[in-house]
């Protein structure tokens, strides 16, 4: 069986299998105080053209963002994402169980707009009753979105805007990052995210990395106690090193921009396939995940050989599929895939 179901199906690149190894019996400090983290935050804060940036290092996505988000706001705040944001719909209520409330958004593509922040934010002061309903505190975006669409730079440049202007934090889930910032017609830089997020964070789970991601906050009045969140909430590890090693190891000669442009090449070859084959698309999505539009019989056939995520019914005939690959996608498996689309 091909698996094209996720993109963590793989352990970890070799060079950060090689690394750990390497370094394996040295000792070190504990809880992230050690070298390699430490020049791990010096390499993303170079990335990032801001040399005062915290960074700080977690085991997992959920944990990570329900961290920051309770880290952020005051108890009778909740958080603005989209309805179809990771932790409105694949987190389980870990924002929820922290006491906050996701105050969800309809979007067609996932992405927040400015407009729609700015509406929400004022009709909760704007309401009589505003004392008793739940208080706009910050507001969560991913890039790359769940369904895979990206932000371009004047979409985040006005979003940051307005929240700026209304007080309200803004934090980017960057699971996928690198797979963004390798997608096709692309325009955003790290330096821009660094400058237009309060906070946000550099996926490794996902591109590359064993486990692990990377939080940056360049916003001053949420760098203050961050580490203390951290261990309060279960995500300091004591052999912290284990996560410096890894993001030092993606990002001291680009291997983390590397292996993402990989994964977003296998993508677009699927992408190409499908729809020369006149095969429709759920959503439009540059980046690593592609989510065609197939009859039960296609499914079916492609289903014996191939894994991959039935995404949502269509219909009682059709069905929109995920095809995800990854920074470890193997050429040839893709190249199996395309010639069994054609035939179908």
């Amino acid at each position: 069986m091909i698996r094209f179901e996720c993109d963590y199906a793989e352990g970890a690149h070799p060079r950060i299998l090689e690394r750990l190894t390497e370094t394996n019996m040295k000792q070190t400090k504990g809880y992230g105080e050690d070298e390699y983290c430490e020049n791990a935050r010096r390499l993303i804060r170079s990335l990032c053209h801001n040399d005062s940036a915290g960074v700080h290092f977690l085991a997992g996505g959920t944990q990570t963002n329900a961290t920051v988000i309770a880290s952020v706001l005051r108890p009778h705040q909740g958080v603005i994402s989209a309805t179809a944001g990771h932790i409105n719909v694949h987190e389980t209520g870990a924002i929820e169980a922290t006491g906050h409330k996701v105050l969800a958004l309809n979007t067609e593509d996932g992405k927040l707009a400015a407009a729609q922040v700015e509406h929400t934010f004022s009709g909760h002061w704007n309401d009589a009753n505003h004392e008793h309903t739940v208080q706009p505190g910050m507001v969560y975006i991913s890039n790359p979105t769940e369904g895979g669409a990206i932000y371009t730079k004047q979409e985040l440049q006005a979003l940051s805007d307005t929240c700026r202007r209304n007080g309200l934090p803004l934090f980017m889930d960057g699971a996928r990052l690198g797979y963004g910032l390798a997608a096709e017609n692309n325009n955003l830089t790290m330096p821009d995210i660094a400058r237009m997020c309060d906070v946000f964070y550099i996926g490794g789970t996902k591109v590359g990395a064993l486990f692990g991601e990377a939080v940056v906050i360049t916003n001053e009045n949420l760098k203050k106690d961050f580490r203390y969140f951290i261990k309060q909430r279960g995500g300091m590890m004591a052999k912290g090193r284990l996560l410096g090693l890894q993001f030092e190891a993606l990002f001291e000669d680009g291997l983390y921009f590397e292996i993402s442009r990989h994964a977003v090449q296998m993508a677009m070859m699927i992408r190409d396939t499908f729809t020369a084959k006149g095969i429709k698309f759920l959503c439009e999505s540059p980046t690593n995940q592609q989510f065609p539009v197939l009859t039960r019989e296609q499914i079916r056939l492609l289903s014996q050989k191939y894994a991959f995520e039935l995404w949502a019914n269509i219909n009682d005939r059709e069905a929109a599929v995920r095809f995800c690959t990854s920074w470890a996608t193997q050429k040839e498996d893709v190249q199996a895939l395309i010639k069994d689309i054609h035939t179908l």
